[in-house]
């Protein structure tokens, strides 16, 4: 059984396909610059085909399926016969909102579950209406094969109101549902439950760090998360890329009154303008960050120790809330691949029964990269969200 997994952007659209019966990825590509001057990348491992940005003409999400369906299909490049070998299409969806609080089959063009879809726009603005333009395109390219949303926001919605409500007046919250929602719930069910295997402890407490361009960090007790760090949108918790993450309400309004920034233009701010690029003045990307730190830049410096700060602060804060603590799980980007940041936030953390190993901690095939005599294991665990999205897709469209 095949199931094709996409990943839509406001000017991509990535692709994964995978053979459900082997739960393996077969192909995947990414379809780039959708709309300007289209550029196509396809990947089929198990035949040693690449095929690296080559210019194809993509006005919209549409004919970016199009190309995608094409190569997948074709002798030359694909792994596929015919399209109606792919069952089911599963997308990555940001956030559901309260209206989509678990992974849902699409009933249509116009049924109940898009205009749900519609209502998230305020929720994840950056996101929702690329996640709409892809399932369009699927659904124009392929329309008799089931489509199915899995949200980013289901794994969160075991939140207690004590860790999701927020404390302003609460009919306003109740009337525009302002709540704590999350992020890559599907990444840190992911992590969480491998975590779980490797401990041999269903019940085990576990802090998952999610770090990449986006990053949130989880309290996950017995594989159900209490809390987590992103909140309403994407925007809080942790320093991030171009996000500031949290800050002080009392910040915006005082620097739209001095700097003359529109209520319109506020959010784009502090979503594109800060974090480690707006505090660094070097990049967005971590690794370029880094390497200024190393040449003395002490403004990257600070948002390196920011970052690692952070992350420290939110796994002992997450320890407490749920009075113990058997492992952390670094993943992502820049979790499974930055040996320093994970260094830099769980060293000087004995009293919470963390112990590193420096050795441990550099090689880049370790799953434990704690000390021995670690009472709290750290773990590195690659994330793979879209298996997860695949396995509920064949659960909800297929039965399986």
């Amino acid at each position: 059984m095949y199931i094709l997994v996409v990943n839509a952007g406001s000017s991509s659209l990535k692709y994964q396909l995978f053979d459900m019966d082997r739960q393996e990825m077969i192909a995947k590509g990414l379809c780039e610059r959708i709309g300007v001057d289209g550029l196509f990348s396809h990947w089929v491992p198990g035949k040693g085909v690449a095929v690296k940005k080559i210019p194809v003409q993509m006005p919209t999400h549409t004919e970016a399926v199009a190309v995608a369906v094409k190569y997948l299909t074709c002798p030359e490049n694909g792994c596929l016969t015919d399209m109606n070998q792919i069952s089911a299409v599963g997308h990555r969806i940001v956030s559901g909102g309260p209206w989509l609080i678990d992974s849902i089959l699409i009933d249509g063009p116009d049924g109940q579950v898009l205009k749900d879809l519609h209502k998230c726009f305020d929720l994840a603005p950056l996101h929702t209406k690329a996640h709409l333009q892809g399932i369009e395109g699927c659904m124009n390219i392929m329309k008799d094969v089931p489509q199915v949303l899995v949200m980013d926001t289901a794994f969160h919605q075991t939140m207690p109101p004590k860790a999701y409500t927020y404390p302003i007046a609460y009919e306003v919250a109740q009337k525009y549902a302002i709540r704590r929602y999350g992020a890559h719930g599907t990444s840190h069910r992911y992590v969480s439950g491998k975590a779980i295997e490797y401990l041999g402890k269903p019940d085990a407490k576990i802090v998952t760090c999610h770090l990449g361009n986006g990053s949130s960090i989880s309290a996950v007790d017995g594989g159900k998360c209490v809390d987590t760090s992103m909140g309403l949108t994407p925007l809080e918790g942790v320093i991030m890329g171009s996000r500031c993450g949290s800050i002080d309400p009392a910040i915006v309004p005082f620097v739209m009154e001095r700097e003359h920034i529109a209520v319109e233009d506020m959010g784009n701010w502090m979503n594109k303008k800060c974090g480690f690029l707006g505090l660094s003045g070097v990049s967005s990307d971590l690794r370029d960050v880094r390497d200024a730190a190393a040449s003395g830049n002490e403004r990257a410096q600070l948002a390196l120790d920011i970052l690692a700060y952070q992350i420290k602060k939110y796994v002992g804060g997450y320890a407490a809330a749920m009075n113990g603590l058997d492992c952390v799980v670094f993943t992502a980007g820049i979790g499974e691949n930055d040996p320093d940041l994970r260094y830099a936030a769980m060293k000087d953390m004995e009293f919470f029964g963390i112990k590193m190993d420096a050795e441990r901690n550099r090689d880049r095939e370790a799953t434990v990269i704690s000390a021995d005599d670690s009472r709290v294991k750290v773990l590195v665990i690659p994330t793979n969200e879209e298996l997860v999205i695949a396995s509920d897709t064949m659960r909800i469209a297929c039965g399986k």
